[in-house]
């Protein structure tokens, strides 16, 4: 049957709507408990932000129920931070039948956040300030995906050595997009990126997400120390992923697509280095 929309499930959801257009409106210039009446300034960066989170964990949630797979409602996370949340989980109960099924569950949340994301880019890059190099104090620098430089430079068409960016909300949390769709498709346990890599590559995904491990931590150690976290999860999750019921049935012609896509996605979405300068 499908999960029922509990308090916790609302009470966590306006707890995080809150953290998030605080945090908009911390990045808007606005200090909220100074200037309660422009906390509004929040909003295009939590409504948006909110909308990416929430079609990745709602399109893993319908893709499990159409699978028989039970699975919650997402939980959001609120949390006291830059960008005011550390995203959405849905909880699923195994087993999982098959890869068909574990692909079209796994690659369904990164996908439909994409989609989500890239608009926001495109939206929020409209509406970004340009101003000449060196008149902005130097301050934290967000790093870019391939992709995320590509639409900027579709969209502003500037030389990036003679101006600086200051992106619009709506932009930063179509970038937080690209990060967080990137960091689920990492291609380890049951992460995201794990389903898909298992569904693609049965028993050797294993030896792809161990190879995972030292690229993380040569990354932590010379461009952002976070990787070094993300590599120390790695070793709590574990490298394997639970076997599907019938590992017999084989990935057709559509699922493999669907994968590859996927690890498309991951490739463009991924930035080395997300933040300098803090």
């Amino acid at each position: 049957m499908p999960h029922k929309l509990t308090r916790i499930h609302v009470l966590l959801f306006i707890l995080t709507f809150m953290t998030t257009t605080f945090a908009g409106a911390l990045l808007n210039g606005v200090i909220p408990w100074e200037q309660p009446e422009k906390i509004y300034l929040g909003l295009p960066f939590s409504l948006t932000l909110l909308l990416i989170l929430l079609t990745h964990e709602m399109s893993h949630y319908i893709a499990s129920r159409m699978h028989n797979v039970s699975a919650t409602l997402p939980y959001f996370i609120p949390a006291p931070s830059i960008i005011g949340t550390f995203g959405a989980i849905i909880k699923m109960k195994p087993p999982i039948p098959d890869r068909r099924s574990l692909i079209d569950i796994g690659a369904s949340g990164p996908i439909g956040g994409f989609i989500v994301a890239v608009i926001a880019c495109i939206a929020g890059l409209y509406l970004s300030d340009v101003r000449p190099a060196g008149e902005l104090q130097e301050g934290i620098t967000f790093g870019s995906s391939l992709l995320f430089t590509f639409l900027s430079q579709m969209v502003l068409n500037i030389d990036p050595d003679k101006y600086d960016v200051i992106l619009h909300p709506v932009a930063f949390a179509g970038w937080i997009g690209f990060l967080v769709t990137s960091l689920n498709l990492l291609p380890v346990g049951q992460l995201d990126g794990g389903h898909i890599i298992y569904a693609l590559f049965g028993e050797n995904h294993a030896r792809i997400s161990k190879a995972t491990l030292p690229v993380l931590v040569v990354l932590g150690i010379f461009l952002w120390p976070g990787w070094l976290i993300w590599a120390a999860l790695m070793l709590v999750l574990g490298y394997r992923h639970p076997p599907v019921v019938y590992p017999h049935i084989q990935l057709d012609r559509k699922r493999k697509i669907i994968g590859w896509i996927s690890l498309a996605i991951f490739i463009l979405t991924f930035t080395p280095m997300p933040v300098q300068g803090m």
